[in-house]
């Protein structure tokens, strides 16, 4: 007990010591507080830190226009700082990066770097492998043993040019070897996920060989470390073999017990808990501990630490998520920036040595290239699949890097050296992703090797359908029953479920042919989460919450569902959902939209009353303050942009829902009222009204807008349209419409007008007027029988329309409105009656709203307790541009 005193004693009074030392200088003293202090390393330490953060940021938006990955500004933000750039500045390098700081800087990062292999070995997935183990294992031997071969011979040049006697050959013609053979997986994965070709045949050969390659590669690495730390070869050999029986030990026996643990702890279930996360912890310092005390690096045990880590659940995406933004940030670019002070490229400073650089790059370049490439060539890939992965194959980046840093530490290799093979590898990975866009553009990619990605439907159910058929094909040619569901957020569940429930036909109509796609949506970020979900789609689909319930749904509505998962980035969503909804011969895409709370001046409807429904809300000043209601509009705009990105780009017919909150009486009888103003939007929603009420619990009324004997035979054209929204937005204050383009429509011409106002005619006589037989077609009678078809020709129409909709909701518990978004062929112009209606409303912000869903809907969904929910729909072909 008195020595445990005494050395707590001791402590203290050095704790009170350190503290009195701290208090007698500071800022105010006139302290600079970038010295350096051994007792008190942290100010240097915290300063340190901020430049390298700000340098790798900076530098990652920079590159990331081009697509570049991360880790090459990373790498380069090193190289800067280092004495290469910033290092030249008198005084910078003495005073920001002493050298007494070092060993802090080094033990931090070198932390962060145990923690990132780990993450590494988490990404590691065994099934892929097994997936595809004939292609994967010949891609990656080739892609190994020759680069090694290659490596070993210019590695004769490079020891008598720059490498002095005292250096064992044997050990420095093994790590030229090594670095040559490997291949940068984590910046494979985030390449593979940026250009979408995780799916592809391509994709999916590269992220399996990329695989295999890395585990040989850490292999080689470990067996050269062993070599270079040991004192003769057979001390060397005792090294490896404890390295493999340990290996062994924690693949097998302690796996299992990881995996048993993590299933009686909820971990696989719930994520991991604090208990099973302590475990994994431990397992991953001691392996690292162990494999540095054996005389293999550190690095190795955190990676096969990682490797152990159950899949079962997504427990090691969970692990990654909790661990990645803190490694990312602030580890990794500390790892970097000790290897660029490391780093002089003025020491490169003869026509020799760049001669070597060129020649190390090209040799390096040329051996994965070639054996990967002829590999996949000898497999049964197209000369362009084949150059593509051998390109991929040969990006290098960090792991290149941790191999010249180990040999660098021990010694091997001299900092000319280290820097002309730095500078090779920023070389190859930067020049991957161009190379690729080249050789593989999206024209050539295709599917396979297992994608479950079939052409649903034959080229007559894609056929663009005419209105000019007889009346006797009019059941095949209006009713779809192929239907894209987009799944992104729980937030939206409930307006899909209600739009994919409405447009599902009835009983007996078609439901042998009905089928669901569900796309799951992801954003793909720039963290390593995201990238392991890219490629663990097929089993993150089975555990995917927003899947599960959807599913569930379905399951409850009786209806076939078959469910897709994409992580791509947020500016890809809307080509991913066109691409998907074209591949599975989709007839109606249907996507969900809660729109932006519209500020309003007036007074609040009654609470209760039919009228306080909707998606107007007085201003409160302190959401404004505090950035509230700001924050909720700012993800309507993102959403917003992403809706009409898809308007634009499907080559199918998309129909949205706008959620105004109001869910009562789903389940049962509900009205449908449809605006007819005419064109190719407006046939497609007077098909789906129809089509709606083929359910007995659905009615509808239709009412035509205009009278073509008094209307003139061209609309207003789109110019004028323009600068009246144009004046209405600058006149409106709130949500801004600068940032994203809006969708403008092609002048139509005397031709296009006539053609569609025949269109037109003859759609509303089909069905406003039948003419097939009494004993035919018992089902759609029967739908028109519950539809009323009327018209509207005075002014002011919109008015007119909003209040017989608030009409039908005092008779009606549930009143939906199904609206065509496009206004090119309008016969009747509703812009001023919209500027009218917003003035009379008080909304601000309306014009996300207008941009999104057109005039029409807009009036609808701004007219508060007009209608229940809004279905906005358009044609497939209606060709818009964003200007």
């Amino acid at each position: 007990m008195g020595d445990l005193s005494t050395t707590t004693i001791s402590v203290f009074q050095s704790l009170v010591r350190r503290a009195t030392v701290q208090g007698q200088g500071g800022l105010l003293t006139g302290q600079d507080p970038a010295t350096y202090n051994a007792t008190d390393p942290l100010r240097l330490w915290i300063i340190q830190l901020g430049i390298i953060i700000i340098m790798a940021q900076l530098l990652g938006l920079i590159l990331g226009r081009i697509k570049q990955p991360r880790v090459i500004a990373e790498i380069l933000g090193g190289i800067l700082l280092g004495p290469t750039a910033f290092g030249r500045i008198p005084g910078f390098t003495n005073h920001i990066f002493p050298a007494s700081s070092i060993p802090y800087l080094s033990l931090t990062a070198n932390i962060g770097l145990c923690l990132f292999l780990f993450i590494i070995g988490l990404e590691i997935d065994p099934t892929v492998i097994r997936r595809n183990a004939r292609l994967s294992v010949v891609v990656s031997i080739t892609g190994v043993l020759l680069p090694f071969a290659i490596g070993c011979g210019i590695s004769v040049a490079i020891y008598h040019h720059f490498i002095g006697p005292s250096i064992n050959f044997n050990y420095f013609m093994l790590f030229i070897g090594v670095s040559f053979s490997i291949t940068a997986f984590p910046v494979l994965c985030r390449i593979l996920s940026a250009l979408k070709l995780l799916e592809t045949t391509v994709g999916l050969i590269a992220l399996s060989a990329g695989v295999a390659n890395d585990v040989i590669g850490w292999s080689l690495l470990a067996l050269a470390v062993a070599f270079v730390n040991s004192t003769s070869g057979l001390t060397a050999l005792w090294t490896f073999l404890t390295c493999l029986a340990y290996t062994l030990f924690l693949l097998f026996p302690v796996k299992w017990v990881l995996l048993w643990l993590a299933r009686k702890t909820g971990s696989t279930a719930h994520g991991p808990t604090m208990f099973y996360m302590t475990v994994v912890m431990l397992v991953l310092w001691a392996s690292a501990f162990f494999t540095d005390i054996v005389g293999v690096n550190a690095i190795f045990g955190a990676f096969v630490a990682g490797v152990i880590v159950p899949r079962e659940g997504g427990t090691s995406i969970a692990f990654v998520e909790k661990l990645e933004d803190m490694v990312q940030i602030i580890f990794l670019p500390l790892y970097f920036t000790i290897s660029g002070l490391n780093t002089n490229l003025g020491l490169i400073n003869t026509g020799t040595a760049w001669g070597f650089v060129f020649a190390i790059a090209v040799l390096d370049f040329t051996g994965k290239f070639t054996g990967c490439t002829l590999s996949s060539r000898a497999l049964g890939f197209s000369w362009r699949e084949a150059t593509a992965v051998g390109s991929l194959m040969s990006c290098k980046g960090l792991v290149e890097l941790i191999v010249l840093n180990v040999g660098l530490s021990a010694g091997i290799l001299t900092r000319q050296v280290f820097s002309m093979f730095v500078l090779e590898a920023l070389i190859l990975t930067f020049m991957t992703t161009p190379l690729i866009n080249l050789i593989y553009p999206p024209k050539y990619r295709t599917f396979g090797l297992g994608a479950d990605i079939t052409q649903v439907g034959s080229k007559d159910d894609n056929e663009v359908k005419s209105v000019s058929k007889d009346s006797d094909s009019i059941e095949e040619e209006a009713w779809r029953y192929r239907f894209a569901v987009v799944l992104d957020e729980f937030k939206h569940m409930p307006g899909i479920m209600a739009l994919t429930k409405l447009v599902l036909p009835s009983t007996g109509m078609k439901s042998n042919k009905t089928s669901v796609n569900a796309l799951r949506l992801i954003e793909l970020s720039e963290r390593t989460s995201t990238m392991m979900k890219s490629a663990m789609t097929e089993t993150l689909i089975s555990t995917d919450p927003l899947v599960g319930v959807f599913k569930m749904f379905s399951e409850q509505s009786d209806m076939p569902v078959t469910a897709s998962l994409s992580v791509v980035s947020h500016n890809e969503w809307a080509h991913e959902v066109a691409e998907h909804a074209e591949r599975h011969g989709s007839q109606l895409v249907l996507i969900p939209w809660i729109p932006p709370t519209l500020g309003s001046t007036a007074e609040p409807p009654e609470p209760g009353s039919p009228h306080s429904r909707g998606t107007k809300a007085e201003q409160n000043p302190f959401d404004t303050f505090f950035g509230l209601s700001s924050k909720d509009n700012f993800a309507s705009t993102l959403r917003s942009h992403f809706i009409r990105g898809v308007f634009r780009h499907s080559k199918t017919d998309v129909a949205l829902f706008v959620d105004l909150g109001d869910n009562a009486g789903t389940s049962g009888d509900q009205h449908v009222l449809c605006p007819f103003f005419g064109g190719a939007d407006d046939r497609l929603a007077l098909e789906l009204v129809v089509q709606l009420c083929m359910n007995p619990r659905m009615s509808a009324t239709v009412i035509r807008v205009g009278n073509k004997s008094k209307q003139p035979a061209i609309a207003r054209p789109d110019l004028a349209v323009a600068d009246d929204n144009a004046e209405l937005e600058r006149r409106a204050s709130g949500m801004s419409s600068i940032t994203f383009a809006n969708t403008v429509y092609a002048r139509p011409n005397t031709t296009h007008v006539l053609q569609s106002e025949t269109a037109d005619d003859l759609t509303w006589t089909r069905y406003a007027s039948p003419t097939f037989d009494k004993d035919t077609y018992a089902e759609l009678r029967s739908a028109l029988s519950r539809i009323a078809f009327t018209d509207v020709s005075q002014a002011p129409v919109l008015q007119t329309l909003v209040q017989r909709a608030k009409q039908l909701r005092e008779t009606h518990r549930r009143v939906l409105v199904v609206a065509g978004r496009s206004k090119r062929f309008h016969r009747v112009d509703v812009v001023h009656e919209l500027k009218q209606l917003v003035e009379e409303q008080r909304c601000t912000g309306h014009e996300l709203v207008q941009n999104t869903v057109g005039d029409v809907g807009a009036a609808f969904v701004m007219a508060v307790g007009a209608a229940s929910g809004v279905i906005v729909v358009q044609a497939a072909g209606e060709s818009v541009t964003e200007v």
